[in-house]
């Protein structure tokens, strides 16, 4: 009998075009995946992965497993939520992906409160932006996502999957103590025309919003630093260097040196949790969400 484990290893493989991408994707060293394919081989007396060039490919072989494999996973699952939901108790395991503030700011308490309330339910976390983490979610190797969106740069939800909303999150213009808008209750647009943006990296949700925003205003944003964390976009503006706007979920406090002013329209986005609406009956799932709805509105009132 073909092994589970090696299975998904090589579903893994498949759908992610190398070892090292399937093994962050698992959680597992790229060896670790190696070694469940070099098993997996020779437990089927077949060549699974060819040396080319710098890189492997998957042989005719394998793709014909990989595909067996997608079948198999799907069955599992669905073995395992009606076990599940027949238990009725949130136990195994469940991961979940959020986006970097959120795993700051939300999931850790999401993480004690089922620690207290589901002793037995063994949840994973990993940090991922929303559209990675949407895409592994919807391939089975996620169970289910915090993710989010802004007005002007929404996100797609693939089908397959269902969604929730958590609520929204407001950010703020930061700007150094020594700029001559720190001290405005409010800015537009207009006022920042000129300035040098810290932002987050091209390809991002966050730095979308920026430019759409700036464009629909009838501006080109000067993008000088592109730095994905708000701690090191801080520490710039610490010192003196550029403008930035960031979110206030997980922000933390901040230091003498930057200022929080409101920028109008109010920069707002949307918080989800998202997950495979096949799995939506897990008591693994609707205890996770929840959890991380009551630590949302438990958030709020702090």
């Amino acid at each position: 009998m073909l092994d589970l484990g090696r299975l998904r290893a090589l579903h893994a493989v498949a759908r992610h075009g190398s070892v090292g991408a399937a093994a962050l994707a698992l959680g597992y060293t790229p060896s670790a995946v190696s070694q469940q394919i070099a098993k997996l081989e020779r437990e089927t007396r077949t060549t699974l992965l060819e040396r080319r060039g710098r890189g492997i490919a998957l042989t005719d072989a394998a793709h014909l497993l990989a595909a067996t494999a997608d079948q198999v996973l799907r069955l599992v699952e669905h073995a395992e939520v009606t076990l599940e939901q027949q238990r009725g108790a949130a136990v195994g395991e469940l991961r979940i992906g959020a986006f970097a503030t959120a795993a700051r700011g939300l999931v850790p308490a999401v993480l004690v409160a089922l620690a207290r309330d589901h002793p037995a339910l063994d949840v994973r976390l990993v940090e991922l932006d929303p559209p990675p983490a949407i895409e592994l979610v919807a391939r089975g190797e996620l169970d289910l996502a915090v993710t989010h969106d802004w007005d002007n740069a929404p996100l797609a939800v693939p089908d397959g999957l269902s969604r929730a909303r958590l609520g929204e999150d407001f950010a703020d213009v930061l700007l150094p103590v020594g700029h001559p808008l720190a001290d405005r209750e409010s800015v537009v647009p207009e006022d920042l025309a000129g300035e040098r943006w810290i932002c987050q990296p091209e390809g991002t949700i966050c730095h979308d919003w920026l430019v759409n925003t700036f464009r629909m205003a009838g501006m080109e944003p000067d993008l000088a630093f592109r730095i994905s964390e708000y701690e090191t976009q801080i520490a710039l503006l610490e010192r003196g260097v550029g403008v930035a706007l960031l979110p206030r979920l997980g922000r933390g406090p901040l230091p003498d040196g930057v200022r929080a002013v409101a920028f109008t329209p109010t920069p707002t986005r949307r918080v989800f949790a998202m997950w495979r609406t096949q799995a939506g009956r897990r008591p693994a799932v609707v205890a996770t969400l929840a959890a991380l709805r009551g630590c949302w509105d438990e958030r709020l009132t702090a």
